[in-house]
């Protein structure tokens, strides 16, 4: 359980504050590509970590980020005139480069030098893997991008999702890494207790009518290794016949995870994101590591069953959401489903934004030996914060390498080392340079 004072060091994420500091060192998606396809196209306003931003692609196909207020008169650059590779304040003219410089004030007198002392705040922006990727923190500090494996892939290869979630950051980050809940949140009642094994593993073990025993699975042990890119949250649950399946989650700082998956399966990378302290963006990426995605991956993705969700194309609002009461079926509740709720990110949403409101009070909480991944994650994001005060920068940012890495989902001996089992699931590239289990 943590401290008020704990809570909120861990929630807020604005300008100064140790949480947005921390932020602002690693690149965070800011935008789909897609929102930003067209060259001298509509700028697009959005927000993060508590800043008004707005973004633009220039003529000659460079995106850019900047702060949205002219430095002039304060007018939002939202409403600007995206031309000859800037972005114009229509309220009098001042032309802005993707990199924040004035080039034009065409009020002021012919040979002023007016402009060349002039800039809006700018962003360092990277476009891979279908997204606008931001870094917000001293320029003299850019990090190497991380090499997340899709972004490194051709593009028919990966699927990229956006959406809208109305709570703290941490309230779906903490879900991300949360294993036992899937067992009950993402339950079909005509279904083995633990959704995420196929079939086929648990045929032997079904029951005369083809049904796990409704004990079966329900517990599990939970474990954690920290590594260079952060941590890998492990559960496991015991089979009748003395094999282990393991679950294993890697969380990547300061936001990111990987939802298990099983070997040479399709891998799928999720971003929570900072909007302000009370409403986050998040990010869905699946991608197969070896070919494109089939027919049957490309409708996990836009059914909206699994976890990405489905939205409003223009707003990036869920469909179902806490308006509509996440278009709850009670009937369906009492029949098939767990929540009666569709999709697996649509399950998400309610228990997450509906969680003692925008801000989880967790200091009235009470954990369990299920937390362990939760306590784990907080205490690590709460430890570089620290540091990165006292001047120290966060280890992670010089292994963007270490960021190449897929979850894992597999059944094994019981004699087999977990984090070996985790290795062995990891893109070659990453075996080879010796990622390790932290001490």
């Amino acid at each position: 359980m943590l401290t008020i004072a704990d809570n909120e060091f861990l929630t807020q994420t604005g300008a100064a504050t140790p949480m947005g500091e921390l932020f602002r060192r690693f690149w965070l998606p800011a935008l789909l590509a897609s929102q930003v396809q067209e060259r001298d196209g509509v700028p697009v306003e959005f927000q993060l970590l508590g800043e008004r931003l707005v973004a633009f692609r220039d003529t000659a196909g460079q995106v850019g980020i900047l702060e949205a207020r002219c430095p002039h008169r304060h007018a939002n650059l939202k409403w600007g005139r995206n031309e000859e590779c800037g972005l114009r304040c229509v309220y009098h003219g001042w032309k802005f480069t993707t990199d924040g410089q004035c080039v034009d004030q065409p009020a002021e007198p012919a040979n002023s030098r007016f402009k060349d002392s002039v800039r809006v705040r700018s962003y360092a922006t990277h476009e891979a893997g279908g997204l606008i990727w931001i870094y917000m923190g001293p320029l003299e500090l850019q990090p190497s991008f991380p090499e997340f494996e899709w972004t490194l892939l051709p593009t028919p290869h990966y699927m990229a999702t956006k959406r809208f979630q109305f709570c703290n950051y941490l309230q779906n980050l903490e879900g991300e890494v949360d294993t036992a809940h899937v067992n009950f949140l993402h339950r079909n009642l005509a279904e083995p207790d633990d959704p995420d094994i196929p079939r086929e593993i648990l045929n032997p073990q079904f029951d005369g009518e083809g049904l796990m025993p409704p004990s079966f699975l329900a517990r599990k042990k939970f474990d954690i290794a920290e590594t260079e890119f952060g941590m890998v949250a492990m559960a496991c649950s015991e089979f009748p016949d003395g094999q282990l399946y393991w679950r294993m989650t890697p969380y990547l700082v300061p936001c990111f995870t990987l939802i298990p998956s099983q070997y040479n399966d399709a891998n799928t990378w999720t971003a929570v994101v900072p909007v302000d302290d009370h409403n986050c963006v998040g990010f869905t990426v699946t991608w197969h590591h070896q070919r494109p995605l089939n027919e049957h991956e490309i409708l996990t993705v836009t059914s909206g069953a699994g976890v990405h969700a489905l939205v409003d194309p223009d707003t990036f609002v869920p469909l179902a959401n806490k308006g509509n009461d996440y278009l709850i079926d009670r009937e369906l509740q009492a029949t098939s489903s767990f929540t009666g709720i569709f999709g697996i990110r649509g399950e998400d949403l309610p228990v997450q934004e509906d969680q003692d409101g925008t801000i989880f009070q967790r200091h009235e909480e009470h954990l369990g030996v299920t937390d362990r991944a939760i306590v784990a994650l907080r205490e690590i994001l709460m430890r570089l914060a620290r540091n990165l005060q006292d001047g120290i920068s966060p280890p992670q940012l010089q292994s963007p390498a270490a960021f190449r890495s897929r979850s894992v989902a597999i059944v094994s001996p019981r004699e087999v080392d977990p984090f070996q089992l985790f290795l062995d699931g990891q893109p070659e590239s990453q075996r080879e340079q010796g990622i390790h289990s932290a001490p």
